[in-house]
């Protein structure tokens, strides 16, 4: 490899390929028509799934799209077009939607399966950069990805190419999104072990302890009894309630610091109903996990309760149950 000199200016050759694939992108905007609308129509009348093809870096690119799809309401999944002629295609049925991709529209790999795919009565839509090509006229549906000039100086390589067919798959999952009337709880349901699938999904009864889990005393016992139930469950509080379970008050560590500043208590002789946090805050078990997040920071608390309708104890947490399922 020849040396470089010193004054080669990378970043003027990195803002010549966005320039040249911004261009490329307009280009490709400006064809979103007839074509495109009648593609999601087809996409959205599908009673079965998306199956996106392609070869090369043409498969990378369906394998992104049939990833976002999808994630976005639209089930779909990517076939290698090379496996699936030999065997693979068993994995479509007669209710899919085909949607394979080739710059050129003359991949053989691609053109070897539309022969089994007319067959079976597979809608068929091509994403190609040129009109003219066999895919592109064997297609039910065709949309033109073409780009004036690759960003790659040598036109070789697909840059500008791939970047435009990466949109037009991410503009046909996003109206096909919106035509769904899909939702960001739609959205968390496919992604439960993200933030944002915690965010919208995870509930107090995912996260909050229970049975005998939950540190609990009655009103008679005295602050050493409810000493006792704190160290053995490990919240940081316990409650106090009657003989049906129902809560009467909280108290925590915070409570236990102040009380050992007054010399009147006395921790073997003091009630805890002298001294506990009567009308504590509570959450029920329906609330997002999220929600006990807000309630701990707005009001500088490390736990909270988790009762019923009519006041009876159900579970408890704190904020280290909160950190462990990743919700702060």
């Amino acid at each position: 490899m020849p040396a470089l000199p010193d004054s080669f200016d990378f970043a003027a050759s990195g803002r010549r390929v966005f320039a040249v694939e911004a261009d490329a992108l307009a280009a490709v905007a400006a064809r979103i028509d007839g074509a495109f609308n009648a593609a999601c129509r087809a996409m959205l009348a599908c009673r079965g799934r998306i199956v996106c093809t392609g070869m090369g870096k043409s498969g990378h690119v369906a394998r992104k799209i049939a990833a976002t799809l999808a994630s976005t309401g639209t089930p779909a999944f990517y076939m290698h077009p090379g496996e699936a002629a030999h065997g693979d295609l068993g994995m479509v049925t007669d209710a899919d939607v085909v949607l394979a991709l080739s710059y050129s529209g003359e991949s053989d790999e691609i053109l070897l399966l539309l022969p089994a795919l007319r067959r079976q009565g597979n809608p068929l839509i091509a994403m190609t950069g040129r009109p003219q090509s066999s895919l592109a006229r064997e297609a039910d549906h065709h949309l033109d990805v073409s780009v004036p000039v690759e960003a790659c100086p040598l036109q070789l390589a697909p840059t500008s190419s791939t970047t435009a067919s990466l949109a037009m798959g991410d503009a046909l999952a996003v109206a096909l999104l919106e035509a769904r009337d899909f939702t960001a709880d739609d959205f968390a349901r496919s992604h439960p072990a993200g933030a944002l699938g915690r965010r919208l999904l995870l509930r107090i009864a995912d996260v909050m302890h229970v049975g005998d889990e939950v540190p609990r005393v009655p009103p008679t016992a005295t602050l050493s009894e409810a000493l006792i139930e704190m160290g053995r469950k490990r919240l940081g509080m316990t409650a106090i309630v009657d003989g049906d379970d129902r809560l009467l008050g909280l108290y925590t560590d915070g409570d236990l610091r102040r009380s050992l500043n007054d010399p009147s208590i006395d921790l073997r002789t003091t009630r805890i109903d002298a001294v506990m946090t009567r009308g504590p805050r509570t959450i029920a078990p329906e609330a997002l996990a999220t929600e006990a997040a807000q309630q701990m920071e707005a009001h500088q608390i490390q736990g909270l309760l988790v009762t019923a309708g009519d006041g009876r104890l159900l579970g408890a947490l704190n904020i280290h149950d909160l950190l462990r399922a990743r919700v702060v």
